[in-house]
């Protein structure tokens, strides 16, 4: 029985990875409006290597479509604002000398599109990882049957491995539900 919990646990903790992955990754995508997280993968040269922009300043929201950023040493001001520009963000900041501001100017119909489309592809690969996860526990099992497990403890195995796999892609759309929502709302 240890076999078999092992086989679940497993598989299960690979889904839980899959779907946390998947709402880290949306949580990158621009939706119109201001998110920090936005800025996470730009990074700064900071006195020789390369620092994400939120561990050399201060970022805050303060309104639904300006993210500002309070550099803590007034010389990375110009760092920040060139890894802005440079980045795949595709907004330019404003520098007034005390804070930079970057305006997130709302969505046009066709970059919401392509935003749920790019989505859907995250949350297809997070569904991959899923199937994988469920192939990967159901051939563990099987292999257990040789080693001497009775194939009826390894169906009802198999079972509990599909009604995980189902509660995992049940929670896959209801994330990927909820970035739509977001990203279709104006």
């Amino acid at each position: 029985m240890n076999d078999v919990n092992h086989y679940l646990n497993s598989a299960e903790e690979k889904m839980e990875l899959a779907v946390e992955f998947l709402a880290e990754s949306l949580a990158h995508i621009r939706a119109g409006k201001a998110n920090p997280k936005i800025l996470d993968g730009i990074r700064v040269d900071y006195y020789g290597s390369a620092a994400p922009i939120s561990n050399v300043a201060n970022v805050s929201v303060p309104d639904a479509r300006t993210i500002t950023i309070t550099p803590w040493e007034k010389s990375m001001f110009k760092e920040i604002e060139r890894a802005i520009i440079n980045s795949d963000l595709g907004i330019t900041p404003e520098n007034n000398g005390e804070v930079i501001r970057i305006s997130i100017p709302p969505l046009t119909e066709d970059r919401r599109k392509a935003l749920v489309k790019q989505s859907k592809g995250e949350a297809e690969q997070a569904k991959i990882s899923v199937r994988n996860a469920r192939r990967d526990a159901i051939e563990g099992l099987k292999k257990a049957i040789k080693e001497g497990m009775p194939e009826d403890v390894e169906k009802d195995a198999e079972t509990s491995v599909q009604k995980v796999h189902d509660k995992y892609m049940k929670r896959i759309d209801e994330v990927l539900a909820a970035k739509e929502k977001e990203i279709l709302t104006v």
